[in-house]
């Protein structure tokens, strides 16, 4: 099994609703995001994806998240743009683009600070899959 990753960031602002404490008010970060792709075959080259496919997939999905008021996107209507629901809704979305027969996201890792992140995968997909 192969897994590839690509680190890349976003700035954006956001609130938690119904939280008590200072991060019920607007704010922002620029969040670390680490997307991880895994696959077992590797194609006639010895390349399990191209890293310039990967970066492009990616940033076609951060741009909606990108300086932006993550409350009032659609993705966030429902759920507070928390680091895990931000980490959920870009593996979701990249799995969308991105998964094939073979390969496919595996994980996203997102940090808000250097000390705090959260990584998101779906059952029997992420580290501990094997």
């Amino acid at each position: 099994m192969y897994e590839i990753s690509i680190k890349t960031h976003f700035s954006a602002a956001h609130h938690l609703v119904g939280y008590n404490g200072s991060c019920s008010r607007l704010h922002g970060h620029n969040w670390d995001t680490t997307i991880y792709i895994r696959g077992a075959e590797l194609d006639a080259l010895g390349i399990l994806v191209d890293f310039r496919e990967v970066k492009g997939c990616v940033k076609q999905a951060l741009d909606e998240l990108d300086h932006a008021e993550l409350n009032k996107l659609p993705a966030f209507a429902q759920d507070n743009p928390t680091s895990e629901n931000i980490a959920k809704y870009l593996y979701e979305a990249l799995s969308r683009i991105f998964n094939c027969p073979r390969y496919s996201v595996a994980r996203v890792t997102v940090a808000e600070t250097p000390g705090n992140r959260v990584t998101y995968w779906a059952e029997g997909v992420g580290p501990t899959a094997d």
